[in-house]
């Protein structure tokens, strides 16, 4: 069974989590490293093209946890939003 995106048709964001921060992964910049996934696994997984995608289950994990997989990230391929707008990560 595939897990479930938290949007089918913007796999890889921007999506709005229960917290209102926004998330999304940089296509172009993502490389499959994976840390992301090593770090928060509720949050990503890769699809076929070992690109990052954003779960459905992201909601359940913390901010503070997804913040800290963005910033494992090696490219920095992760980019977090507050609810105001403002960028979080990467400055």
């Amino acid at each position: 069974m595939d897990p479930k995106m938290k949007d089918e048709k913007n796999p890889s964001g921007p999506v709005v989590l229960k917290s209102g921060y926004k998330i999304w992964v940089d296509r172009n910049l993502c490389i499959g490293a994976a840390t992301c996934i090593a770090v928060s696994p509720k949050t990503y997984v890769l699809d076929k093209e070992a690109k990052a995608v954003i779960l459905e289950t992201a909601d359940e994990d913390t901010i503070e946890n997804i913040i800290e997989s963005a910033k494992a990230c090696p490219v920095a391929a992760i980019i977090i939003e507050d609810a105001q707008g403002n960028r979080v990560f990467p400055k």
